[in-house]
């Protein structure tokens, strides 16, 4: 588990950001989601840092990242403080522009991070989500019942904390075993690495207000982000499930892709075997695909 990638913890002042470093090329920054961290990347950074600069980052909140106290507002844990957290990273790395790549919440601060910072990011990746706004404005039971975090864990304190501090190993078997996913490809180090990191009463609290956050202000910032006519400026790649629910849920619009075009003019992408975690099931197809999308000319 990334024993020979070098690990590094960067002080940003008001967050402690944990990243594993490896490769030497132009710079990618690989961004993880419920409930993994950094380790949903362990396949995949290796075959990418043959040819990249590969930076693995934990999300403030999330695995061996710090947890900033946060305010009624949520502002602390909305995407565009977590963006604004892994920018700073970078540039304390040296890299001042890289490419990106997020899954499931990390997809959510990768594109706020390339509205926010659009002369640092050169080209992003989202991989099975649509932007948090479209998501919430076209919700319905589906939503509710099929992705439960996102009401759950959205609720006031303490309810959803209670739950994810009683419940670790079962919020973790649900996550995994469900989503249109084939658990057996989880080995039991990650399986107890993703449960071990919903047992600290500060990263719960942490989690639940990015959850908390991504129902309010996050959508209030996408929504200013339409209304001034503001759009994503690099190439986009964007990959989904084809057993999971955006393959079906946005079909009557045309798909990801025609919600994705309307914040970005250059788009692309396609649906991907497995379920929601395929960049953990089918690692070597999701590394392909990010390889032949980064490494094209003027990637960097």
């Amino acid at each position: 588990m990334f024993e020979h990638i070098q690990p590094i913890d960067v002080d940003l002042g008001e967050a402690g950001i944990f990243v594993r470093r490896a490769g030497e090329g132009p710079p990618v920054l690989l961004l993880h989601g419920f409930p993994q961290t950094h380790l949903m990347w362990r396949d995949i950074a290796p075959a990418l840092a043959d040819r990249f600069t590969v930076i693995c980052a934990d999300l403030r909140g999330y695995g061996r990242s710090t947890c900033p106290p946060s305010s009624a507002d949520h502002a602390p844990y909305a995407k565009r403080a977590m963006a604004s957290d892994l920018v700073a990273m970078m540039a304390g790395l040296g890299l001042t522009s890289f490419m990106v790549a997020g899954h499931d919440r990390g997809g959510r601060v990768a594109y706020r991070m390339a509205l926010d910072h659009p002369g640092r990011v050169a080209k992003l990746a989202v991989l099975d989500i649509v932007p948090t706004a479209d998501a919430w404005d076209r919700a319905d039971d589906r939503l509710a019942l099929g992705y439960w975090p996102w009401s759950l864990l959205a609720q006031p304190e303490p309810l959803p904390e209670t739950i994810l501090a009683g419940a670790a190993e079962a919020i973790v078997d649900n996550a995994l075993g469900g989503w249109g996913s084939a658990p057996d490809v989880f080995p039991a180090g990650i399986r107890q690495a993703y449960v071990d990191a919903l047992r600290d009463p500060a990263h719960i609290h942490a989690i639940c207000e990015e959850y908390r956050a991504a129902a309010t202000i996050d959508r209030e910032h996408d929504q200013a982000d339409k209304t001034a006519g503001r759009r994503i400026a690099c190439p986009v790649l964007a990959l989904w499930s084809g057993q999971g629910a955006l393959a079906e849920w946005y079909a009557d619009e045309g798909g990801p892709l025609a919600l994705w075009r309307s914040w970005a003019d250059d788009v692309r992408g396609r649906a991907m075997a497995g379920g929601h975690f395929f960049p953990e099931e089918a690692p070597g197809q999701t590394a392909g695909a990010l390889i032949d999308f980064f490494g094209e000319a003027g990637a960097g």
